[in-house]
């Protein structure tokens, strides 16, 4: 089973997974898969938490959520294999009258203290952190990405905050080397770095693009946002996102930013579709010679809709 929070120690890779609402019928079969046949998968490797959020879910940001499995049954699959949840509640826009939401609030009672392993809050909101930090203290917070923090002293800054466990930079910052290796080793301990994203690497509309999304999460009549990105009509691919200047693969993991001492791994794609995910755990965590062997369990398991 999964190692907690406080055990993680270097030399392994933890990566944050998506979609722990949204894919709950893709983790009922990946999670037996992958505790049962490590051999199929990287040495090192493994999950430090699911995140996401249900559809219709106020404090929620980032991306629209659209997750319909039941709380109950994702608090119970976590559970069962010790794995963290994530609940992402980035929304940057919520006010006081926001927050005594039922659903927000049951969620943060049910999985407060599920299980024997910490559970975390993906936060944006000084507002909300507060809230639940008074009210639901069992929690750990991830400061979230939907900040976009790309100046490296802010981010250090936030990296020295005592209540923030992790910190997930804009993607922009993953490759300023030399600065990231003259961190001390407890803040790359609290490092998440941010590997796929597919985003255009010179955006200057992204923080626009998150709150937009945190509009409709409060269920403001709003236009969508217009993606400024000279290639927004391809969608999301990641062959594109492996030519993002930000893209951290496998190989980059294992030979630049192991060595470094950073260890913490955050895959992105709630938005996406099945068939995607496995994309990802196929490159980021199977061994190559038994990619197909994993490709075909998810595949051939006809109670999952892969698109």
């Amino acid at each position: 089973m999964a190692e907690t929070v406080s055990d993680k120690g270097r030399g392994k890779i933890y990566y944050h997974l998506p979609g722990l609402f949204e894919f709950y019928e893709f983790y009922k079969i990946l999670l037996p898969l992958f505790y049962e046949h490590r051999e199929y998968f990287y040495d090192g490797c493994e999950i430090g938490s699911i995140y996401g959020a249900p559809a219709d879910c106020i404090w929620g940001g980032g991306r629209v959520g659209f997750g319909d499995a039941e709380p109950s049954e994702v608090a119970a699959l976590m559970r069962e294999y010790g794995i963290s949840s994530r609940l992402t509640f980035s929304n940057s826009l919520l006010t006081k009258d926001h927050l005594s939401d039922r659903k927000c609030n049951d969620l943060c009672k049910m999985f407060e203290k599920n299980g024997e392993v910490p559970n975390g809050i993906i936060i944006s909101s000084d507002l909300l952190l507060e809230y639940i930090k008074e009210k639901y203290p069992d929690f750990y917070f991830v400061s979230s990405t939907t900040k976009v923090i790309t100046d490296f002293d802010l981010f250090k800054s936030e990296l020295d905050r005592e209540d923030i466990r992790f910190v997930v930079p804009d993607f922009r910052l993953n490759k300023e080397f030399d600065r990231l290796k003259a961190l001390p080793d407890d803040l790359k301990d609290k490092v998440e770095f941010l590997c796929n994203e597919c985003c255009w690497f010179d955006c200057y509309d992204r923080k626009n693009c998150y709150e937009n999304v945190s509009r409709k999460s409060l269920g403001e009549d709003c236009e969508d946002h217009i993606c400024v990105s000279p290639t927004a009509s391809r969608g999301y691919r990641f062959s594109d996102a492996m030519e993002n200047p930000g893209f951290i693969g496998y190989e980059d993991i294992i030979n630049i930013y192991l060595p470094m001492g950073f260890y913490n791994f955050k895959i992105e794609g709630r938005s996406l579709g099945s068939a995607m995910i496995l994309e990802f755990i196929l490159h980021y965590m199977t061994k190559p010679e038994h990619r197909l062997r994993v490709r075909e369990e998810i595949y051939l398991d006809g109670s999952l809709d892969l698109f």
